[in-house]
């Protein structure tokens, strides 16, 4: 992806924040966004994934909680989980591109990324997993098109973080 459709994505995010917020917004081609988007390539080590994904992701995702009340705390959250999930993937592909999703509802930002090759590991082979485990209130996988695992987990908005 590059910034000028990254810009693009941002714009349709902020239609999308005004109109929750009952602010008029300009209307979009493809309608209102709520949601990001990106791939990464088979080029990238899970290190450049990971620096690529939070790169984008950091752009674009405070135009998605906009309205927010509490989009600092869901954005560090949301961040912090992808990081480690991007990570575990990307060590672990079984597709060509590390495909990621970022969307949010009002009450949960809803995080995928896939596919891996395997099911997602424990917390004790994988400690990255319990800072995932206590941020989210849902986690699971399924079936991704490419035979491998897409990982899905769900931030709420106040996260149970002590």
């Amino acid at each position: 992806m590059t910034i000028s459709d990254a810009m693009l994505c941002a714009s349709a995010l902020r239609s999308s924040a005004a109109a929750k917020a009952k602010v008029p917004a300009v209307p979009q081609v493809l309608g209102v966004e709520n949601s990001l988007e990106f791939r990464i390539g088979p080029e990238c080590s899970p290190v450049e994934a990971m620096r690529r994904s939070d790169r984008f992701v950091s752009m674009v995702l405070p135009a998605l909680l906009m309205a927010e009340p509490e989009a600092a705390a869901l954005a560090e959250a949301v961040l912090a989980v992808l990081m480690e999930l991007v990570d575990v993937t990307a060590r672990h592909r079984a597709s060509l591109d590390l495909a990621g999703r970022v969307s949010f509802d009002g009450a949960h930002a809803l995080v995928t990324v896939g596919e891996m090759n395997r099911a997602l590991p424990t917390p004790e082979e994988e400690p990255g997993l319990y800072l995932v485990r206590r941020l989210v209130d849902d986690i699971g996988q399924y079936r991704g098109d490419e035979a491998g695992y897409v990982t899905w987990l769900s931030v709420p908005v106040r996260p149970n973080v002590p």
